[in-house]
């Protein structure tokens, strides 16, 4: 079997993550790695003992790579993957693909047309946190309520693309997962409304905090709260799912989950969220080398996108405090 030859494009988390469980595994060889800040880029080769490569554009160019991951920031997503498709190359993308939908709905079928996979990762949908959910949803019977709120603190806020709008982009869009979540697990949407705020530094597109809270209605009647905050206005961290039934409630505080009846709680088993990167990675080099499915279609991701764009297009204004 010939080894997959990898490019990743991109320097952060996500990236060392997927380079570790690269080298880690026979079946597949990193090649070049690519991403914003020279500096940077050194650093990530030297660790990987690989030649850095000075662009993205470059990288997808290189004619013996097979796969590329794209770990970039988030708005540069969908021009890497389409680059990518079209060079020839196998694409996974750390979410979102796009942070427009119809963007997202181009490179999908360019990948379909070019019979070259795309994936586009979800690790919350293998992690155990989510796998816990939909193992408990019938001990709680009929779902009529959910809320989803994940808040993180930061202190002396650095300008970044995490805190950049348009680098960041919309926070449901770039935090996908809230959405994607909800989704998986209740079906189609009928109805979004959203407010969103931002606590911007002043002449500048960057931001030192934002707030987010969606609603969204199920076409099967559930409703559900998504609350989605960071940055230097909040003080402490705080990160719960509920979901409710009319035979019980699911509590998850963190990693910890709990199945509350009137005054009986009984306490549930969440297997860690370590490893995700290394396990995605290692689904699609089966994918590719023995033909295993893989635990998502794109057109789940790109739905949740949808959802995110019109959360996006029901903020009717955008409330900055200088």
């Amino acid at each position: 079997m010939n080894l997959i030859k990898v490019g990743i494009v991109g320097t952060g988390y996500a990236a060392t993550k997927r380079a570790e469980a690269i080298q880690n595994d026979p079946r597949a060889v990193l090649v070049s790695i690519t991403g914003n800040s020279p500096e940077k880029i050194q650093d990530c080769c030297e660790n990987f003992s690989i030649s850095p490569v000075d662009s993205w554009q470059k990288l997808v160019s290189q004619p013996e790579l097979d796969l590329i991951f794209v770990c970039t920031i988030n708005r540069d997503h969908g021009t890497v993957a389409r680059a990518a498709i079209e060079a020839g190359k196998h694409v996974v993308v750390e979410y979102p693909l796009s942070l427009d939908a119809k963007e997202a709905a181009e490179i999908i079928a360019l990948a379909e047309r070019k019979n070259k996979l795309l994936h586009v990762e979800h690790i919350e949908l293998i992690g155990g946190l989510h796998q816990t959910m939909k193992q408990h949803l019938a001990d709680i019977r009929n779902v009529f309520y959910a809320r989803y709120t994940t808040i993180a603190p930061q202190r002396q806020v650095a300008p970044s693309w995490k805190y950049h709008r348009e680098m960041f982009g919309f926070p449901l869009a770039a935090a996908l997962s809230r959405i994607h979540r909800l989704t998986d697990l209740f079906g189609d949407v009928a109805k979004v409304s959203c407010q969103n705020r931002y606590w911007d530094v002043p002449d500048t597109d960057y931001f030192t905090a934002c707030l987010c809270n969606a609603q969204l209605t199920f076409t099967n009647g559930i409703v559900a709260d998504i609350t989605y905050g960071k940055g230097d206005i909040f003080w402490y961290g705080h990160r719960t799912f509920e979901i409710w039934g009319d035979r019980g409630t699911l509590l998850f505080e963190g990693e910890k989950g709990t199945l509350i009846r009137d005054k009986e709680r009984i306490a549930l088993t969440v297997n860690s969220r370590r490893g995700l990167f290394a396990k995605d990675t290692e689904m699609v080099l089966d994918y590719l080398t023995l033909g295993k499915p893989l635990y998502l279609q794109p057109s789940a991701s790109l739905y949740a996108i949808e959802v995110a764009n019109l959360a996006e297009q029901s903020c009717a204004s955008v409330i900055s405090n200088q």
